[in-house]
């Protein structure tokens, strides 16, 4: 992890936090594992080989992801970094939602992101940090944290797809922001406010005027025109 002033070069992952503010990695992730699962029941058929399946519900989706923290070059404790980690575990009371009058409050809500990938909105499920290096005066320089983040509502399952390849992306995701209406982003990744109906075909949109904010857009890829 890392402050907010970083050094230019290669995309760096980061955990954004609700209410503002974000975790930046110091060492990118080797891999993440993502994860996802539906329940279906099974109804009773007398005389047949295998019962018809029924869909019952998504389950929530989730992501694992290991991060390195080291701080043996400036030679500062690790647990500056860990404790960032650990706070996403703890309660906020000014979170929406939260009553302390009725001892009602959670954790908050975080999005992993790295360049061009970004996940669900999730919920610190679980999280393990091992120290494996120490000073000679016993201050913890090396440690690793295991991650477990499981989706908190709705907000779409996205592909993750490694920033560092050049694997060529077929869609692009657009999140809406407050007084954004289609066309205003057909013009931004289209140039072009006209092609806002690709965006609504794609994303079953009704009324273009009245797009959600904070809600996620399948931006697909302008057809191909093809020389006669």
């Amino acid at each position: 992890m890392a402050g907010p002033d970083e050094v230019a070069g290669p995309a760096k992952a980061r955990l954004r936090i609700e209410g503002g503010g974000e975790i930046i990695c110091l060492f990118n992730p080797a891999e993440l594992t993502i994860t996802k699962s539906n329940t279906w029941n099974a109804a009773e058929g007398k005389g047949r080989n295998a019962p018809e399946l029924r869909f019952q519900a998504g389950q929530p989706g989730t992501i694992a992801l290991s991060l390195t923290l080291d701080t043996t070059d400036e030679g500062t404790d690790v647990t500056k970094h860990t404790t960032k980690l650990l706070d996403l575990l703890k309660v906020n009371p000014a979170l929406p939602g939260s009553d302390t009058s009725r001892n009602k409050a959670r954790p908050p809500w975080v999005e992993f992101h790295w360049g061009t990938l970004h996940s669900f909105k999730a919920i610190v499920e679980r999280l393990q940090i091992k120290y494996t290096y120490f000073a000679s005066s016993g201050m913890p320089l090396r440690a690793k944290a295991d991650l477990s983040l499981k989706q908190w509502m709705d907000d779409g399952l996205l592909p993750l797809q490694n920033p560092t390849s050049h694997t060529p992306t077929l869609h692009t995701m657009h999140r809406v922001v407050q007084g954004e209406t289609l066309d205003r982003i057909a013009a931004v990744h289209y140039a072009d406010s006209t092609r806002w109906r690709l965006i609504a075909e794609a994303n079953s949109v009704v009324d273009p005027l009245a797009v959600r904010a904070g809600s996620l857009l399948v931006i697909p890829e302008l057809p191909v025109r093809r020389r006669g």
